[in-house]
């Protein structure tokens, strides 16, 4: 996120339970479930959970040196400033295209709404789904998120680099341009 290691703490907000995935391992196979003791207490006395992989020591480690890493290589601050540096470089295409409702993110986390229509911010999932088929063609990966799937997701590794960017947004900007009738 950048400016923070959780995306809750930009809020300002303490959750009752965090559910982390595989991006702990990089790769490895690990998950995990933070909370509090009083929670963890409750749940132990009205459910009965098992788990023959709950605590394995190799994915531990492995959870570990990935947390090594990124504090070690100043990945966080990486995320921050290139995010920063991608977001300055994405937010122009908004003017230039109708169908971009809106471009908004922290570090390298960041999303781009396709619309049909820029008033009104009609989710368009159709042309969303045209644009993410035209980067994968192009050998740019990003993701659809959104409640109606109309949001690019740019969500790369944290060791993405500044030719990295220049590549997504020089590759996104060919797929743009060849959009017909919906330029500015």
């Amino acid at each position: 996120m950048g400016t923070h290691m959780w995306g809750f703490q930009q809020y300002d907000v303490i959750p009752d339970i965090v559910t982390l995935g595989k991006p702990m391992g990089n790769g490895h196979p690990i998950g995990a479930v933070i909370t509090t003791p009083e929670i963890a207490k409750t749940f132990g006395r009205h459910q009965s959970y098992f788990n023959t992989y709950g605590g394995n020591p190799v994915a531990c480690a492995a959870a570990l040196a990935v947390l090594d890493v990124i504090e070690n290589e100043g990945l966080q601050g990486n995320a921050l400033q290139l995010g920063t540096k991608l977001l300055n470089r994405l937010l122009p295409l908004k003017d230039r295209y109708s169908f971009i409702g809106d471009i908004r993110g922290s570090g390298l986390f960041i999303g781009i709404e396709i619309v049909d229509n820029p008033e009104t911010r009609t989710p368009d999932a159709a042309m969303a789904s045209s644009i993410f088929n035209a980067l994968r063609e192009n050998n740019v990966l990003v993701g659809l998120t959104g409640c109606k799937y109309n949001v690019l997701k740019i969500r790369p590794p944290m060791v993405f680099c500044k030719s990295n960017a220049d590549l997504l947004v020089d590759t996104l900007e060919k797929v743009l341009a060849q959009i017909p009738d919906n330029a500015n």
